[in-house]
């Protein structure tokens, strides 16, 4: 599987708000995974967010948005490992992740560190047609409500597969965002 890193913080750089005004808890409410309009499209991303959340996770989700169809101009069929013949379709998601603990990635380098293990991971998979991208940014998290200006680090992780018609493309998305929820989470339990 293809997959690749890299840092976006800065002024102008977009930001992880974790606790956004529609944000649900899926630590607490694992369940309403199921009721998300992103998981009513594809219900592989439920389960993948479920898992994502679990105990044993090393992170946990704050948003995510999910593309049923995605525009040639969105995507290189060759930073898929897709032939031409296997782009036709495509599909992609995002998923804002942070870390289950604070001080997890509290320097650039631990998240740096954690980013490229799980490309390693993703890269020993037999799997074509897929990719994901993981995109270090600054977060608002507010572990500790005194200090809620306080910037941490996420990471947005993009996912995006192709295949010759929507049911290929749907395959490959599913198998990619379990493999990379596997990797992420090889120990977490749903309750």
């Amino acid at each position: 599987m293809e997959a690749d890193w890299e840092f976006e913080v800065g002024v102008d750089a977009p930001v992880i708000e974790a606790r956004w005004q529609r944000f649900v808890d899926l630590r607490l409410a694992p369940d309403a995974a199921w009721d998300l309009p992103e998981a009513l499209q594809l219900p592989a991303l439920a389960e993948a967010l479920i898992k994502l959340n679990a105990d044993g996770s090393p992170v946990w989700t704050s948003k995510c948005d999910f593309w049923p169809q995605l525009d040639a101009s969105d995507f290189d069929p060759g930073e898929l490992s897709a032939p031409p013949e296997f782009a036709a379709f495509a599909m992609g998601c995002y998923i804002d992740l942070l870390p289950r603990s604070e001080g997890q990635w509290a320097l650039p380098e631990q998240a740096d560190s954690w980013c490229k293990r799980i490309c390693g991971l993703l890269h020993e998979l037999p799997l074509r047609c897929c990719r994901a991208d993981l995109v270090i940014r600054s977060a608002f998290i507010r572990w500790n409500p005194l200090k809620p200006e306080q910037l941490d680090l996420g990471i947005t992780t993009y996912l995006t597969a192709c295949g010759a018609n929507s049911r290929e493309a749907t395959g490959s998305f599913q198998s990619a965002l379990a493999a990379f929820t596997n990797a992420l989470c090889p120990h977490s339990t749903v309750k």
